[in-house]
């Protein structure tokens, strides 16, 4: 049904609800399945540039690296191919540009994020995303 499935994670247990339920379908249908973490970079415009903000986004990039790792390993073991993206910026956006870059037939999302702000919002990036997707996407809820 779909041959190229984009899943985005944060390191939410609704993130990885939404990989495992990717990568099942990927397995299903032999897709490929793309897998993105992006550090919301927008978060911390106000910080001055200097070691805070080089300890913070050290430590977001880490936590990525090491979602994205386990992200691949889980698809090595369910033999499905799988292809990680690490990016910066606003993560709708690069959501939505990975999507295009990847030519993603499907787009899957958790309902929401890590923090509780985003359970108040329904998730920030998942609105975002179903709001300005050109390509089907699916809300996973957690």
């Amino acid at each position: 049904m779909f041959g190229k499935i984009l899943v985005a994670i944060d390191g939410s247990k609704t993130s990885e609800k939404a990989r495992d339920m990717a990568l099942e379908m990927g397995k299903t249908w032999g897709a490929e399945v793309h897998v993105i973490y992006v550090i919301e970079t927008g978060l911390f415009s106000s910080i001055p540039m200097d070691n805070t903000w080089e300890v913070i986004y050290g430590m977001l990039k880490a936590e990525g690296e090491k979602a994205l790792g386990e992200s691949k390993k889980k698809a090595a073991e369910m033999e499905v191919t799988a292809q990680t993206y690490l990016r910066e910026g606003h993560a709708g956006n690069e959501i939505l540009k990975v999507a295009q870059e990847a030519a993603a037939d499907l787009v899957v999302v958790g309902s929401h994020g890590k923090t509780q702000i985003d359970r108040l919002l329904l998730g920030s990036v998942s609105s975002y995303v179903v709001k300005y997707s050109t390509i089907t996407t699916m809300v996973v809820r957690g």
